[in-house]
């Protein structure tokens, strides 16, 4: 079983960028497809970004795209997603997952390993 650890949230202004990342212990994390969602209080988790096992393939959440650039080190276990441009909107906490598959997917239930999340504040 694949053990994910997430860092690098904290408090910016809109308008500023964070980098977070997921690191992952384990074997086998090249083959898979990884994700990350958010939970913002009171609200179901969200698909946010994903990518294939090889890192060949990306695909965004709609209200992300262009600001958001999700990339892995499969040589160094880790998965990152850049945050650009951030908004209040953007204000969760971010897990990254592992996906079932090594292809990139954006299916809640296709994802079988999680971080424990770290929390992402953008002020207005």
């Amino acid at each position: 079983q694949v053990q994910l650890v997430e860092s690098g949230g904290g408090l910016v202004q809109a308008g500023g960028s964070l980098r977070l990342s997921c690191v992952a212990s384990g074997r086998t994390f090249s083959n898979y497809g990884m994700g990350w969602f958010r939970q913002a209080p009171g609200k179901e988790r969200e698909f946010v970004a994903t990518i294939s096992g090889s890192g060949d393939s990306t695909y965004y959440k709609d209200s992300v795209k262009g600001r958001f650039t999700i990339s892995r080190d499969n040589y160094k276990n880790t998965l990152y997603l850049q945050m650009n441009s951030l908004k209040p909107e953007d204000t969760a906490v971010y897990y990254c997952a592992k996906s079932r598959a090594h292809a990139m997917n954006i299916i809640y239930s296709l994802y079988d390993s999680w971080g424990q999340g770290t929390q992402v504040t953008v002020s207005s």
